[in-house]
Formats: structure tokens, C-alpha cells, sequence
């Protein structure tokens, strides 16, 4: 019987509000890096025809520039728009303990609340110009066929 290859494949797309204030920070070679959790509903009828709904709180990492486009844009509430895959860590908590989780690292992240610009002295609500950052760093390990595969077709 021939050997099958099981494809590699790791792909989220999750879209949800902010819990807390992101964590910004910058490793020790100067890189930045962002951290924060959002909120997912989920809605569904039960068993007796009741709207139910269901929360499911998602942690999220961003690394170079996308997470230098977060800090000034993302607060307790924004709601996003993730692209990403799933990763996990392990790290030692304070009494010794190794804990693992699973978050995910963003590629990119969509802004999807309104912001309010000035104009002539009133404050205007206009979309968030479908503010969209890609996280490409990753780039710099494809190969050309890889990277041509990876491009956009539109």
C-alpha cells in the first residue's frame, strides 16, 4: 500500500472583540510583539428552539509590523478580523510549573471598527479604510515556486 502524506495544513480565521488592552512589548533584539485575547460568539438554536449563545475567548500573538499596527489601533473592544495559524508554547509559571497553550499567530488582522476623524471642526464617522496589515516576514523562507504560489491572482 502506498504511503500517504498527510498535507500541512494549519489555517484560522476567527473574528471577535477584545477583552483587555493588548500587551505590547519588544523582545530582546528589538522586535516587537503584541499579545491580547478576543471574545467569538457563537449563536445556535438548542434543543428546544431557543437563541442560545456561546463565547469562546481565543488568545492572539503578532509579531513585526503587525503588531506595531496594533498597538495604536486595538483597545479593550475592538473588534478584529484574525488570519492565522494555530501555534503553541510552553513557559515555566511562577511556582515552577511547565503550562502549554495554544494561541494563534496572526498573519494578518483586519480593523473593523469606525473611526472618528476631524472635519472643519466636527468630528466625522467613517469606516476604518479596511485597514488590513500582513505579517510577510515569513516570506524570506519560500522558495520562488512557493512564493509565486503564495501571491495573489486577483
Amino acid at each position: 500500500m502506498a504511503e500517504l502524506k498527510m498535507p500541512e495544513l494549519n489555517s484560522v480565521i476567527v473574528a471577535g472583540n477584545l477583552t483587555k488592552d493588548p500587551v505590547f512589548r519588544q523582545t530582546s533584539n528589538g522586535t516587537p510583539v503584541v499579545n491580547f485575547h478576543i471574545a467569538a460568539n457563537r449563536r445556535y438554536k438548542d434543543s428546544s428552539n431557543q437563541w442560545q449563545e456561546d463565547v469562546c475567548y481565543v488568545g492572539i500573538v503578532a509579531w513585526n509590523k503587525l503588531a506595531d499596527s496594533c498597538k495604536d489601533r486595538l483597545k479593550k473592544g475592538s473588534a478584529v478580523l484574525i488570519d492565522g495559524e494555530l501555534q503553541s508554547r510552553t513557559f515555566k509559571t511562577e511556582d515552577g510549573k511547565n503550562r502549554t497553550i495554544v494561541e494563534i499567530k496572526a498573519k494578518r488582522i483586519q480593523f473593523l471598527n469606525k473611526i472618528a476623524k476631524a472635519g472643519n471642526g466636527d468630528d466625522v464617522v467613517v469606516e476604518s479604510d479596511d485597514a488590513d496589515y500582513e505579517d510577510n516576514s515569513f516570506d524570506k523562507f519560500l522558495t520562488e515556486e512557493e512564493s509565486d504560489l503564495m501571491k495573489d491572482k486577483s
